[in-house]
């Protein structure tokens, strides 16, 4: 059973102030989280997470996360700037792109950033963007195939458009040591969403031993194996969650057993969550504003998939609780629909609640990342506000909603 992490009589305080909808975070519940992250992996010195801003590229956030010691996973040069502006700059941003414009690469450099490059063929085109290489770069590996944990094929490497060839790895770090890149990490990201504690130590293993054949391949001295993200959460009521301290030992069982033996027991590790470190602790707050009785019996939010795309892009689900009636019997089945103009607009289709009336408070659950990132502009609906619900209980607004005159803004009339 999902609980929501504010009362109903919160909300309705909050709602009287910032009007519906709005997208809420729980500081204790990120804070919380965090440390249960760095105590798993606190037996790797070097351990950092680098928090995916694309997840929820909200400032009072990534400051929040940053005095728990986190940095920026950055993939683009406005999450670098947003990054710069938070006062999160060098080794505390990884910078993981993809078809990268030269002017990102120019960036990352000058912040001092961690690059880890995507395709051999970036290695010519940033030196001839920046210049030089820095003193350490990363690389990402795609292995291609499937992956395959606990007999269950997980996803497809082989049609992602990331990564590098094996082959192709053994060259790149060649060619960057050749032109004097003194240290290098290795990144690999195959599996998105998994709620599996054995995912994380399976693909550190396929790292740590592909980082010691190209050590013994290339002589590139390896100071950092970046674990990417891909751990998930139960977006149902009833799934089971992934264990955080389960995940951990895997990795340093891994580690023990293939690196240390090696002679690289002294790599660092990091992480480059998102999901699994707001998603949780983030909701959508919407008013119920119409009922509509035809085929279906449908209840109209003044929500839409605007504020959250995930159920029309994907069909995923989202919990959903209507505040107050939480002990109710969930006897009446609903499409919980949105105002755009597209069927899709739907967030529960022939979901179960308890009757459900104009004027009750609904909460959307686990919409705390790639909830209001997701967000956009159809039909001329505007972006909600973003408001922290602070440990003492207040309320702060850390986005404001927009406004017409924003949606105005950058037309030329």
């Amino acid at each position: 059973m999902k609980i929501p992490f504010a009362t109903k009589d919160q909300l309705e305080a909050i709602a009287a102030k910032y009007p519906t909808p709005f997208h809420i975070y729980d500081e204790k519940g990120i804070r919380e989280n965090a440390r249960r992250l760095r105590r798993a992996f606190s037996w790797n010195k070097g351990y950092k997470e680098y928090f995916a801003v694309k997840a929820t590229p909200t400032p009072a956030l990534l400051k929040l996360l940053h005095e728990e010691g986190c940095g920026c996973d950055c993939s683009s040069l406005t999450e670098l700037m947003m990054s710069e502006r938070c006062g999160i700059t060098g080794s505390d941003i990884m910078f993981s792109s993809n078809d990268t414009p030269a002017e990102e690469f120019i960036l990352a450099d000058r912040l001092g950033a961690e690059i880890n490059l995507d395709d051999i063929t970036h290695i010519e085109f940033f030196e001839k963007a920046v210049g030089h290489f820095p003193r350490r770069m990363s690389c990402r590996y795609n292995p291609g195939g499937t992956f395959v944990s606990a007999n269950e094929i997980m996803d497809n490497p082989g049609e992602a458009k990331y990564g590098m060839t094996r082959a192709q790895l053994s060259e790149a770090f060649r060619i960057l040591k050749s032109k004097g890149v003194e240290e290098f990490g290795l990144h690999a990201f195959l599996v998105s969403n998994t709620v599996s504690n054995d995912y994380y130590p399976q693909l550190a293993a396929i790292l740590f031993r592909t980082a010691v054949e190209l050590r013994q391949e290339t002589g590139a001295h390896i100071t950092l194996i970046n674990l990417s993200g891909g751990i998930g959460v139960p977006y149902l009521p009833d799934g089971k969650e992934n264990n955080i301290d389960i995940i951990g030992e895997g990795v340093r069982r891994a580690y023990e057993e293939i690196l240390v033996p090696a002679g690289m027991g002294d790599v660092a590790i990091c992480t480059e969550l998102g999901r699994y470190m707001l998603a949780p602790y983030g909701h959508l707050v919407t008013r119920v504003i119409h009922e509509k009785h035809i085929y279906k019996e449908y209840i109209g939010v003044d929500a839409c998939a605007a504020n959250l795309m995930r159920p029309a892009v994907y069909g995923a689900y989202h919990h959903i609780t209507v505040l107050g009636k939480e002990n109710l019997p969930c006897d009446h089945k609903y499409d919980v629909v949105g105002s755009l103009c597209e069927n899709c607009d739907k967030f529960a289709v022939d979901r179960m609640l308890p009757k459900t009336e104009i004027g009750d408070l609904l909460v959307i659950h686990d919409t705390g990342a790639h909830g209001f990132s997701m967000g956009y502009n159809y039909n001329g609906r505007l972006r909600s506000a973003e408001i922290l619900l602070r440990e003492d209980g207040s309320a702060e607004l850390i986005r404001r909603a927009e406004t017409p005159d924003d949606y105005f803004a950058t037309l030329v009339w």
